[in-house]
């Protein structure tokens, strides 16, 4: 879900490393730059960032179709957009030495077809394992466009100011991307299968190579893949994903799942100790030796955490519950995302003023009010008396987009900024997994628990629930529907939705406490390059 995009430290923070793998001493490039080649670039760099992030909500948009015609079990249909951010997720980091290495615009235009590869395959696919497989897929795009992306903006515009500014419009076209993922899939939703929706994302993509062909290539010689860290960073992630998903279903105590946490556990502490003894890590351990560093990495995965969270939460909610259509979803949650860009634009030009700690203790407080707020909604509330909620939620994680890259970078000394970029990146895909992952089996694991009880308060008859458990545990169904039966699974899944806001409230305030006493309010020595 939704990284929601990072944006670059404020001007009077000094001369920073740049960020998310820019170049470092003289970027390499070819053909020489002509007077359109930075507008080009600015261009073709918003589309890909507004591509990776599109297929996010779109892919979510979707998810209530594929269950109707694939009858997918609810835990299935979470991997669906975990697969994506899951990948993202893992290779974000090597993605940006890889760009580095053998070319930034190389690997950019690298990833755009990677991504039109896994959209053709989910386009193609008439399976949950096939949709899954082409998400895998398209993930190692995302990760490929996502840092080199940026890293081409700060090659083609050397100047910080004009630099900030123009990455600034990147961060705010991921979320345009957020933003119009619903909408898109809602038109195509209406008028085609659920399958068109991935394919307009390689339509996209189409065109970001197009223009991307035109970009200036750049990169930054030295340095080498860090290949058992990346493996073992894969492994890691992969198998907390998968414990988080099926213990939903199957018990997070059973035999399978106790050996996904153990392979979770050996896998991350194996990385560490690999990245502690590595000469060019692909994450240094010792930078949390900061302790502002370390609750920036926390509370940048909660802000996606809680982005992606309520962006799932909300969409099946009004898609099953209140039976909405996918476009009626999308312009319910148009002001989530708009807000959400215009707050995120405004933050990012005010926080050399402020600091940090005010706008990301405030943005995580709004956040959870508003995450207690969504508590109160149930099957009969109107979008009226709700709709508010979204604009403060919206407004609360654009309040924390800017400050916790600049932050991050403020944490640690200006030599090793660019990891430290690199790594809030890395932080902010993982917190959006973990927010499609945990929240989704959360939602899953709820229903199906509540579903009985809910079942007998609507007088449905017991010798009826069989059947109603196992269609909602499988994902089928079909046939007229009594209406106390859609009322009883209306309210189990509402249970669901409430659970999870929940989680998202107590971690947002977990995640203000952190930043109102952990992380440093403006740059310290150790940020400032030498005059």
């Amino acid at each position: 879900m939704p990284s929601t995009a990072p944006s670059t430290p404020p001007r009077r923070l000094g001369r920073l490393r740049p960020v998310a793998g820019e170049p470092t001493g003289n970027p390499l490039s070819s053909p020489p730059s002509s007077r359109l080649s930075p507008g080009v670039t600015l261009i073709a760099m918003c589309l890909g960032a507004m591509t990776t992030f599109l297929l996010i909500t779109a892919s979510v948009s979707a998810l209530s179709a594929i269950q109707d015609d694939l009858h997918v079990s609810p835990s299935g249909l979470v991997w669906i957009p975990s697969a994506y951010t899951l990948l993202v997720a893992s290779l974000v980091l090597s993605a940006g030495t890889i760009g580095n290495l053998y070319g930034r615009k190389r690997t950019f235009l690298g990833g755009a077809v990677v991504l039109i590869l896994g959209s053709v395959i989910v386009y193609a696919a008439h399976s949950t394992g096939g949709i899954i497989a082409g998400q895998l897929v398209s993930g190692v795009g995302g990760a490929l466009i996502l840092p080199n992306s940026l890293a081409l903006l700060g090659a083609a515009f050397p100047d910080p100011h004009r630099r900030t500014e123009v990455v600034t419009a990147w961060a705010a076209s991921s979320g345009i991307g957020l933003a119009v993922g619903p909408l898109i899939a809602g038109v195509l939703l209406d008028h085609f299968r659920w399958n068109t929706v991935f394919l307009s994302t390689a339509v996209l993509a189409v065109v970001t190579l197009a223009i991307g062909a035109f970009v200036a290539e750049s990169r930054s010689p030295g340095g080498r893949l860090d290949i058992p860290g990346q493996l073992l960073a894969v492994l890691g992630i992969a198998a907390l994903v998968y414990a988080l998903i099926e213990g939903g279903h199957d018990g997070y105590t059973s035999t399978r799942i106790l050996a996904a946490w153990f392979v979770a556990a050996a896998a991350l502490t194996g990385f560490v100790l690999v990245e502690r003894a590595s000469t060019t890590p692909l994450l240094d351990p010792s930078l949390f030796r900061s302790a502002s560093f370390s609750a920036v990495m926390f509370v940048a995965a909660v802000s996606l955490f809680g982005f992606t969270g309520v962006a799932i939460l909300s969409t099946l909610y009004y898609e099953r519950v209140q039976q909405l259509t996918a476009l009626g979803v999308g312009w319910r949650l148009l002001p989530f995302f708009g807000v959400y860009v215009i707050v995120a634009y405004g933050t990012g030009r005010v926080i050399r003023r402020i600091g940090f700690k005010l706008p990301l203790t405030l943005g995580f407080l709004l956040g959870a009010a508003a995450a207690v707020g969504f508590t109160t909604m149930d099957p009969t509330i109107p979008y009226t008396r709700v709709w508010w909620l979204y604009v403060l939620f919206g407004a609360a994680s654009g309040l924390v987009a800017a400050p916790s890259t600049a932050a991050a970078l403020v944490s640690v000394s200006h030599e090793r900024a660019g990891m430290a970029s690199g790594a809030v990146n890395a932080f902010r895909q993982i917190g959006s997994v973990m927010g499609s992952s945990l929240l989704g089996a959360l939602l899953a694991s709820r229903l199906e628990s509540q579903l009985p009880a809910r079942l007998g308060a609507h007088h449905v008859p017991r010798a009826a629930w069989p059947a109603v458990e196992h269609a909602v545990s499988t994902g089928s169904g079909g046939g007229a529907v009594p209406p106390n039966v859609t009322a009883a699974v209306g309210d189990a899944f509402t249970s669901g939705v409430h659970a999870g806001m929940t989680v998202i409230a107590v971690v947002f305030l977990c995640a203000a406490l952190a930043a109102a006493f952990l992380v440093h309010n403006r740059p310290h020595h150790t940020t400032a390059t030498p005059n």
